[in-house]
């Protein structure tokens, strides 16, 4: 039975408050215990052939997520859009932590670089719900929520792009309802994207894809 999974250590500003979630059954464990290793074959840095074409391949470490084979084993029906309160690297080497028990599938640069953290098919702890977890696919983006500058032209084209590009491929809407922020997230104690991430512009692009 899965229960939220609130990262240890002191609080802090950054992605790391709220936690991600652990199921360990028959069917689902975590990849240490499952003994399944992060990488497909390509090196860190590489583009990963399985997933967003041109993303670097920027592993998590088997201890902040859940290995699954979705979507057979959970169903995907949410993009969630986190801002990471970190710069693009250090989200990066936050999910490579061992000891930060947090991680989402996907990182966006302001300049529009895109990293790939984890597979589609496992489950990321990014939502700091279970049940969002398992159905989600989390996208951090560099920055702070309070500092618009970092939403550049780059990074809302190469993130939509993205998000259509993961709508199209598991048949999640892309509305409002199909696309949300990790404060809309129920239980969420989180507020990002925030007031300043423009929405309708976000959601203008990822249909024009």
């Amino acid at each position: 039975m899965a229960s939220p999974h609130p990262p240890s250590g002191p609080a802090r500003r950054a992605l790391l408050r709220g936690g991600g979630a652990v199921l360990v059954t028959g069917a689902t464990m975590t990849a240490s215990a499952a003994g399944v290793l992060p990488t497909p074959g390509d090196g860190a840095g590489a583009p990963f052939r399985d997933g967003f074409p041109g993303a670097e391949w920027a592993p998590a470490h088997p201890s902040n997520y859940t290995w699954a084979r979705r979507p057979s084993s959970h169903t995907i029906d949410r993009v969630v859009i986190h801002v990471a309160q970190e710069t693009y690297r250090d989200t990066i080497g936050i999910f490579a932590d061992r000891a930060r028990e947090v991680s989402a599938h996907y990182v966006v640069a302001a300049d529009g670089r895109v990293a790939q953290c984890l597979r589609d098919s496992d489950i990321g702890w990014h939502a700091g719900n279970w049940d969002h977890n398992t159905r989600s696919i989390g996208i951090e983006h560099e920055g702070w929520v309070d500092e618009p500058e970092w939403f550049t032209d780059a990074m809302y084209e190469r993130s939509a792009a993205l998000t259509a590009y993961l709508c199209d491929a598991y048949g999640i809407r892309k509305d409002r309802t199909g696309v949300i922020g990790h404060s809309e997230v129920p239980r969420a104690t989180h507020t990002d994207p925030g007031s300043l991430w423009d929405w309708e512009r976000y959601l203008r692009l990822v249909n024009a894809v």
